[in-house]
């Protein structure tokens, strides 16, 4: 990159995270009731005027969930309004306004068992979870009470909103983030020292470590890195998701560990897919728990 397009770079980064900081301020005075709306607002513009993001939503529904046209529709908008509520509690979140571990109706539950699951876990944990819900939520509170993890992700491409503001957000209670490109020898060397890694198995993928397996009776590229993982380091694999209730609270699911190994199976390749299909099976019962709070605007399957 030339200087000039550098330093034309670095100036629009600049503006942007004046902007998004600005944005912060303003949300650390407003009513809480006051930012609740206007997110929902936001999103229905973007629900009515985004069109070939709309029509992919309703597409993936009506494909997975055999709808009507209508039906779909429906549906496809409150996925649009949950997506609202967990955008304005992250938002409050990053600005100290939103108490984690009231929000979870079942806290002394998960507490136990994290504790529990802390203390058999001598391989380290892989936590895996979906675009669902208030995801930013459940990885704050599993920090917050003992579970850090090295969380694997898309880092966002302003460098100076993601070292300033996302990443000391992120990093609050103990989590550590990393760009899914560079991440197999950051989690080969946090499991093998006994820590916590988290995944989000729930987007497409591309690359030699992915395959097509299936996800709700449809082939989606999916990575293979979990099981991997599994076969050489025997972490504990553990299915853990945050469910809105209709009372604005949540409950956090903190399913039991898959330990299938697929050793019926002599082809690794063959092997690791077998068990990414148990993955992707744990995902999909995660998200129908209440399917309208799951990321459907993705375009998951590539139709």
């Amino acid at each position: 990159m030339s200087s000039k397009k550098l330093r034309r770079n670095v100036f629009i980064q600049q503006i942007q995270y004046q902007f998004v900081r600005l944005f912060l301020l303003i949300a650390k005075v407003l009513p809480k009731s006051l930012i609740y709306l206007k997110v929902k607002v936001i999103f229905l513009i973007g629900f009515y005027c985004l069109k070939s993001r709309r029509e992919l939503t309703v597409k993936n529904l009506k494909k997975v969930y055999s709808l009507t046209d209508d039906e779909a529709y429906m549906r496809a908008k409150t996925v649009y309004l949950q997506l609202s509520q967990s955008v304005a509690e992250i938002l409050l979140m990053f600005v100290d306004r939103f108490d984690i571990d009231k929000a979870i109706e079942n806290i002394n539950e998960a507490k136990e068992k994290l504790a529990a699951l802390s203390s058999n876990a001598p391989n380290g944990i892989i936590v895996i979870t979906a675009h669902y819900s208030n995801w930013e939520l459940a990885a704050q509170f599993l920090a917050r009470h003992g579970l850090p993890m090295l969380a694997i992700g898309r880092i966002g491409s302003n460098k100076i909103i993601e070292r300033k503001i996302t990443t000391p957000f992120r990093g609050k209670y103990g989590n550590r983030a990393i760009n899914k490109n560079n991440s197999m020898v950051a989690m080969a060397k946090t499991l093998k020292s006994g820590g916590n890694v988290g995944m989000l198995i729930d987007q497409k993928t591309s690359g030699t470590h992915s395959a097509n397996v299936p996800f709700f009776g449809f082939d989606a590229p999916t990575t293979l890195s979990t099981a991997s993982l599994k076969l050489k380091f025997d972490p504990l694999v553990v299915p853990i998701s945050v469910v809105r209730k209709s009372c604005g609270k949540y409950e956090i699911y903190i399913d039991e560990p898959i330990e299938y190994k697929a050793g019926e199976i002599k082809e690794e390749k063959e092997k690791l897919v077998s068990m990414t299909a148990k993955y992707n099976q744990a995902i999909e019962h995660m998200i129908s728990r209440d399917s309208s709070q799951w990321f459907w605007m993705h375009n998951r399957w590539k139709w």
